[in-house]
């Protein structure tokens, strides 16, 4: 399907031209959205005024709703759209005058959907640009564009504080407060399950050095003690992010940081990683997704279960915290492979690494996905579900489907429990779905949960009810 025909159902060019903007954002993995505070940048600069509400934090103010002349809702992932999904409606209930558009990696996967919605205008990949000429009443050109942009720093004025967002949580139990920023955007890789090939073929676009420091100094000035990097990958251009986190270092030595690393980059620069724990780096969220090869194969991960075994060893040499995140069940996975993978988290002592809700990821397939490229995928999924925005399908191992629900259970059960206990009740779970005796675990190092955030850090799940709570 292409992604980068223009939009037939956008603004007519000789439309008025629309100054009050209202910028929605619905739930982006606990952060303060980068997609509503580089867009509104822009959309200032130009003249605009410009409102925004992240209704994973607030209230949808409908006074605000009925003002506006453009709506634009943010869709960053998988849970944001279907969150966005119930509000669409409301939003053209209460103004059905304004234009309402959709922009974000999610809008142009879903755009048939939100179209059906009454979401007049789709824009995806580098997206200010387009929808400050669609704030202009003038026709975008796109409705992906992969131009190279010039980034404005991204202006915060007016979104909720950084306070209302997730924290960083620390081993004895101290709360920080967290930023957020993008130092690039796409990705160069092309696993076959992410949504980002999708959209930016295999490409990634770099916001400059300066406009990113900027937005540090900007939240530190706010709070901030810690920045997550919200890059797909952060080391896609290494020569772009090590300048970065020394200038970050040099300039604000008690800040900390977390970044996403691919396996493949971990392994093909170990002598970076002294530097990255040296200018404060607390942990590395890796998406190995699975420990077993024929699976990452079918994904295209790049890596296999060893060269994941091999940076575990590299980044614990060096005192570098490892995330590891898992799409733990797929078409592919058996009773007996999900114990495998659990086998594997705690033989490499990473029972308190691996955030809970890794234990119970099931693998997404929306439209556009690379999976669907492969013929034993087309014949494993149903027609697409656009309420449920994937292709459905049902893992023909038997009993696997059952674990996956007694897990999700077990998983949500557990959101204010310790780790490891979490993990203990589904090491239980899954080895009397196998029929197995149940050996003991092996023990931990005694360390206790490593930093994190308070919201963990996920690819794709269902929305949960405090996520809908501004919704």
């Amino acid at each position: 399907m292409s992604l980068v025909a223009a939009d037939p159902s956008a603004t007519d060019p000789h439309a008025k031209r629309l100054q009050r903007v209202l910028l929605i954002s619905t739930y982006e993995l606990g952060h303060q959205p980068f997609g509503l505070a580089e867009p509104i940048a822009w959309l200032r600069r130009a003249g605009h005024d410009v409102r925004a509400l992240d209704l994973a934090v607030e209230r949808l103010d409908e006074q605000a709703v009925r003002d506006a002349d453009l709506i634009a809702v943010y869709l960053p992932m998988h849970t944001a759209t279907r969150l966005a999904a119930r509000l669409i409606p409301r939003l053209r209930q209460t103004n059905p005058t304004a234009h309402l558009a959709a922009y974000g990696l999610y809008a142009p996967l879903q755009a048939s959907y939100l179209r059906g919605l009454g979401v007049e205008t789709i824009l995806g990949g580098e997206f200010e640009e387009e929808l400050t000429m669609l704030a202009a009443g003038e026709r975008p050109t796109a409705t992906v564009s992969l131009a190279r942009l010039a980034f404005l720093p991204p202006d915060r004025v007016g979104l909720p504080p950084l306070d209302r967002y997730g924290h960083l949580r620390m081993p004895d139990g101290e709360l920080r407060i967290a930023g957020y920023v993008e130092a690039t955007r796409g990705c160069k890789h092309t696993c076959r399950h992410c949504p980002i090939p999708a959209v930016y073929g295999g490409r990634f676009r770099v916001v400059p050095r300066e406009v990113v420091l900027e937005d540090v100094r900007c939240q530190v000035a706010a709070g901030a003690m810690h920045i997550t990097f919200g890059d797909p990958d952060f080391l896609n251009g290494p020569g772009h992010a090590l300048p970065i986190v020394r200038a970050l270092h040099a300039e604000s030595p008690d800040v900390t940081y977390d970044a996403v690393i691919k396996v493949e980059h971990l392994l093909r620069h170990p002598e970076l990683l002294p530097e990255l724990r040296d200018t404060g780096c607390l942990w590395v969220t890796t998406a190995v997704e699975s420990v077993d090869d024929t699976v990452l194969g079918i994904l295209r991960k790049g890596h296999t279960r060893a060269d994941f075994e091999r940076v575990v060893e590299l980044c614990r040499d060096v005192g570098l915290t490892l995330a590891p995140t898992f799409v733990a069940f797929t078409p592919w996975t058996s009773v007996h492979g999900y114990l495998d993978l659990l086998a594997a988290i705690a033989d490499l002592d990473l029972v308190e690494a691996v955030p809970s809700i890794q234990l119970a990821i099931r693998l997404l397939i929306p439209p556009g996905s690379l999976l669907l490229e492969l013929a034993e995928v087309q014949e494993l999924v149903g027609p697409l579900d656009e309420a449920a925005l994937v292709h459905p399908w049902s893992n023909p191992h038997p009993g696997v489907d059952a674990l996956h629900a007694e897990v999700q259970r077990l998983v949500q059960r557990g959101a204010e429990m310790p780790r490891r206990a979490v993990f203990e009740s589904v090491w239980l779970a899954a080895h009397a779905a196998a029929q197995r005796p149940v050996p003991v675990l092996p023990t931990a190092n005694g360390a206790g949960p490593p930093p994190h955030l308070s919201e963990a850090w996920y690819c794709c799940a269902e929305p949960s009810d405090e996520q809908t709570a501004g919704v």
